[in-house]
């Protein structure tokens, strides 16, 4: 079935505390795919961030990020006031983050909130019905936050080894804490929920996305080590990262422990299935990302500072979807980012899995070569996107691409000067055979590279962007909604509408 939807991280939503969270502006948004005609709304990785402040480098692969809060809702529930939130410096550029600001005001916010709050039946039964994950994480914050926020790894031996004694002692020392880092993960959990609802009942299926990998300084490994390849010190031996390739030469290092695979077979995958029952209850469907990881994934030695010595090791493969596919019970719906360098056994487990891969359109345009990202070159059982978080915006690609790319680039698309580059490939992707089809927001008002989200293996001005008020209107919806109704990609009740409205 075609359909279409736009990738928009919820910490680019405009709001007048900094950051895009889960309030007004995210439910006006799901209003605006709805009016323009989508399927899907896909967002970013939910979850707390750590220094860097990407979503893929999270506390926490369960828990969510506290800024999402919405500071709104807890007015409304008279948990703040509204003088409380005015006298809070978030930063005055309305297009950017400021991590630093949000860091140093919006948890004195959320303190006030909890002293005001008063725990029911709710909040209870969500403490024990995610207390399997909920309890080491709220530990794991409070402890961070009494060592001066360092990595787990440096804490003194019978916290970083989980004895249980010190546990317990922490336990009493920090119960404060505990209980406060509940409250803030009920109140996103409440808030994300009725947002889902809200969108669902709309016909809006949310697209999540799961890194492949977790943090070292996570609760997840902290939590639970066994997973992970790690030594007896609990420190990695080997990091994960991709190898040199024509766009950096040192490849990319990033850091994440691998997991110890042969382990994590022994138990069924148990934390897999755990993970991903979980993801499935926040979103409709889930991007994970680095999907050829599953086949062969790239280990390099802990304490290389490059990618270059690292080797490919043989991952769990079609293995692990089996297991997972048995425990959820069928279908998984899953997205696979298999970007990258592709082998033929990479393929394989692709097919194999029956999931939809990736095309993305702004790695087509090689001049050198053919590519499998050219429309032309598409099968139906994948989702096609001009762009990622990764790329540059369209926009901003003609400006940085090497000039023949472009050229070829505007030959094939036919590209229009007075509709623009960006609406030119945008109309590619709806009209390729892919059954679905996701278009980046910054793409759909223009901008260029100042609307970049990420770019990999950097640091600082990343995921920082954030869209202007009033962006999001019906005048654009409606063109939106246009091109997605000439291309066949509109809800099945919107398909027989505009055919009447047609005729």
């Amino acid at each position: 079935m075609r359909a279409s939807g736009i990738l928009m991280p919820i910490f680019s939503l405009s709001s007048s505390y900094g950051i895009g969270t889960l309030g007004k502006e995210a439910y006006e948004f799901v209003d605006f795919l709805v009016k323009a005609g989508q399927s899907y709304w896909q967002v970013l990785p939910l979850g707390p961030t750590s220094y860097g402040d990407s979503p893929y480098q999270s506390f926490s692969s369960f828990a969510g990020n506290p800024y999402f809060v919405d500071l709104d809702t807890l007015k409304e529930d008279g948990l703040l006031t509204a003088e409380e939130i005015s006298a809070c410096d978030f930063g005055d550029d309305p297009h950017r983050i400021d991590y630093g600001k949000l860091y140093e005001n919006r948890f004195p916010l959320l303190k006030k909130a909890f002293d005001r709050f008063v725990p029911d039946k709710n909040y209870h039964a969500f403490c024990a019905e995610n207390a399997w994950w909920l309890d080491d994480y709220v530990l794991f914050m409070a402890l961070k936050k009494a060592h001066g926020d360092e990595n787990w790894s440096q804490w003194e031996e019978p916290l970083r080894l989980r004895e249980e004694a010190a546990l317990s002692a922490a336990r009493r020392t920090y119960a404060g804490e505990l209980a406060f880092y509940r409250f803030v993960q009920y109140e996103f959990a409440m808030q994300w929920t009725a947002l889902k609802e809200y969108a669902n009942a709309a016909g809006i299926r949310i697209i999540g996305d799961i890194p492949i990998y977790v943090a070292y300084d996570s609760a997840d490994v902290w939590a639970d080590p066994a997973q992970f390849q790690l030594d007896k010190r609990l420190r990695p031996e080997l990091v994960a990262g991709v190898p040199p390739d024509a766009f950096c030469e040192d490849g990319q290092l990033w850091g994440n422990p691998l997991y110890d695979w042969a382990y994590m077979q022994k138990d069924d995958y148990g934390w897999w299935k755990h993970r991903l029952q979980y993801a499935l209850k926040l979103y409709d469907m889930v991007r994970i990302d680095h999907f050829r990881g599953f086949e062969s994934y790239f280990a390099v030695p802990y304490g290389e500072l490059t990618a270059k010595n690292g080797h490919w090791i043989k991952g769990p493969g079609m293995e692990l979807f089996e297991a997972l596919k048995t425990a959820l019970g069928g279908k998984l719906p899953i997205i696979a980012e298999d970007l990258g360098f592709l082998t033929p056994a990479v393929r394989e487990l692709l097919a194999d899995s029956g999931f939809p891969g990736m095309k993305v359109l702004q790695f087509a345009f090689d001049s050198r070569e053919d590519s499998d990202y050219l429309p032309h070159n598409y099968g139906r059982n994948c989702v096609v996107y001009t762009g990622t978080h990764d790329n540059d915006t369209i926009l901003g690609w003609t400006e940085t691409a090497e000039p023949n790319d472009v050229k070829m680039a505007r030959r094939y698309l036919h590209v229009d000067d007075e509709e623009g580059f960006n609406w030119s490939m945008m109309r590619a992707a709806l009209m390729s055979v892919a059954d679905t089809a996701i278009l980046m927001m910054q793409d759909i008002i223009g901008l260029g590279s100042e609307g970049r989200i990420n770019t990999p293996a950097t640091l600082g001005d990343n995921w920082q962007w954030r869209i202007g008020a009033g962006c999001v209107n019906d005048w654009l919806a409606g063109i939106v909604r246009e091109n997605t109704a000439l291309y066949g990609r509109l809800p099945q009740s919107e398909k027989k509408q505009n055919k009447n409205t047609l005729q």
